[in-house]
C-alpha cells in the first residue's frame, strides 16, 4: 500500500523521547531522526499536528515532591514543552518542512497563540503544526492536551510514540512476561487501569470515538508504516466499533 490511510494525524511525543541515552535535555541525533520521520510522513501528503511533552527538562510531578506548589510546577512543565517545541520546529524547518508553533499560553514573540481555525488552516496549507504548553492549565497532562487538540482539529487518529511497541497488561520494562494487546477498547483500558494515557485523555477520546495507536517511536520507519496502514503497535478503539 503506497497511499496513506489517514488524512490528518496528531502525533504525541513524550519529552523523555528526546533524551535518547542522556539523562536530561535534548539529544540532537534523536531530534534529527524524529524530524526525518515526520518529514517522510508529511511528504506523503498527510497533515501533521504534534503535541510534545516536557519531561526531559522539567516534570511537574517531580516538582511537587520537591515542595514546589502543584500549579507552579505544572506551569514550569508547560514552559518546558515550549523549549522542546522550538527545538523540533527549528530542525524541521532546516529540513525544508514548513511549520507553525502554537502555544496555549500567550507568548507572541515566540509563537502564535492557539487558535483552532488558524491551526486547521495551517494544516490545510501543508504546514506541520506543533502545539506547545499543554492545555495552558495546571492539573492537565500533555496526554490530555493531545486528545483535546486532536478532537479540535478533527484528526483521524492519535499516534502516541513511546519507548515500547504497544499496550501491555503490565509494564514490559519491568515484567518480561507482560502480554501485548494487538488492539484493545477504551473501556477495557479503563477497567484494567492500564497506563496508556491519563484518565481524562482516554475519556475524551472515547467520547469522541477517536482511535489511538500506541507504538515504539524509537524504531525507524514505524511512523510511516502506521500511516500507510501496516499493523504496528496497539490500536485503541471504541467498544461499539467493529474491530
Amino acid at each position: 500500500m503506497n497511499q496513506p490511510i489517514y488524512k490528518r494525524i496528531l502525533l504525541k511525543i513524550s519529552g523523555e523521547a528526546l533524551m535518547g541515552e542522556r539523562g536530561y535535555g535534548i539529544d540532537p541525533s534523536v531530534l534529527n531522526r524524529l524530524a526525518d520521520e515526520i518529514k517522510e510522513v508529511h511528504e506523503l501528503g498527510v497533515q501533521v499536528g504534534i503535541v510534545i511533552g516536557g519531561g526531559n527538562i522539567y516534570r511537574g510531578v517531580d516538582a511537587v515532591a520537591e515542595g514546589i506548589d502543584k500549579v507552579v510546577g505544572d506551569q514550569m512543565g508547560m514552559l518546558a514543552t515550549v523549549i522542546n517545541a522550538l527545538a523540533l520546529q527549528n530542525v524541521l524547518e532546516k529540513k525544508g518542512v514548513m511549520t507553525r508553533l502554537q502555544t496555549a499560553i500567550v507568548m507572541e514573540q515566540i509563537a502564535e497563540p492557539f487558535i483552532r481555525r488558524r491551526a486547521i488552516r495551517h494544516l490545510e496549507k501543508g504546514r506541520v503544526v506543533i502545539f506547545a504548553a499543554g492545555t495552558g492549565n495546571p492539573y492537565f497532562t500533555t496526554d490530555t492536551a493531545a486528545a483535546l487538540r486532536a478532537v479540535e482539529i478533527k484528526a483521524d487518529v492519535i499516534l502516541k510514540g513511546t519507548r515500547v511497541d504497544g499496550v501491555y497488561d503490565s509494564d514490559p520494562e519491568k515484567n518480561p512476561s507482560a502480554v501485548k494487546f494487538e488492539q484493545i477498547s477504551y473501556l477495557d483500558i479503563l477497567k484494567l487501569d492500564l497506563k496508556v494515557m491519563d484518565l481524562t485523555a482516554i475519556t475524551l477520546c472515547r467520547e469522541n470515538s477517536l482511535p489511538i495507536i500506541v507504538f515504539n517511536m524509537n524504531v525507524p520507519g514505524n511512523l510511516k508504516r502506521i500511516v500507510l496502514g501496516e499493523n504496528v503497535g496497539t490500536r485503541v478503539y471504541h467498544e461499539n466499533e467493529i474491530s
